[in-house]
């Protein structure tokens, strides 16, 4: 088993959200690109909330950055790099993790007032392995965690998804 290491974020100044995953899967790793895999709905929720009256129907990766950008969402990983055999993030070896330095990315990005997490995961990882580090300076942040979007759950249709990915990125309370 070998280290994989995550993306850089996805982020601007202006960004008020900020999505977390877990670790890129093979497939985003294997493309350089975010969300790759092409049964995850991550691309799919997002342009269809925040997409002009239509969707582009094979939008680049470019463009999907974009789409990101423009509606002040940064995404990236809660881990910088870890071990783990295959995408599944109950193959991550936790003993291996080393989570990304979020004390500066959150100073650099001072807009962010809302944290969604891409699945539990990415927010159990986050509780355990940074927030314990930043809580008292960052308190004003609002945490959710979102049903993930990796075909792995298959628990909740995209419909289901998005409607809760909606509410979630609008401010809405899901409790």
């Amino acid at each position: 088993m070998s280290t994989i290491t995550g993306f850089q974020p996805i982020a601007n100044k202006s960004a008020e959200i900020l999505i977390l995953g877990s670790m890129p899967s093979e497939t985003s790793l294997l493309t350089q690109q975010y969300y790759a895999h092409p049964r995850n709905a991550f691309w799919l929720i997002m342009f269809n909330l925040f997409n002009k009256p239509t969707a582009i129907d094979n939008p680049s990766y470019q463009q999907k950055k974009k789409l990101l950008l423009q509606n002040n969402i940064a995404i990236w990983d809660v881990l910088q790099s870890c071990e783990r055999k295959g995408s599944l993030d109950s193959a991550i070896k936790m003993d291996s993790i080393k989570a990304n330095d979020f004390y500066t990315f959150l100073t650099l990005h001072g807009n962010i007032k809302r944290v969604c997490f891409n699945g539990a995961k990415a927010e159990t990882v986050y509780n355990k392995h940074v927030l314990p580090d930043i809580k008292i300076s960052f308190e004003y942040l609002q945490y959710l965690k979102l049903p993930s979007t990796s075909p792995a759950y298959a628990a909740m249709s995209i419909q289901q998804k998005m409607i809760l990915w909606a509410q979630g990125l609008s401010g809405t309370s899901l409790r």
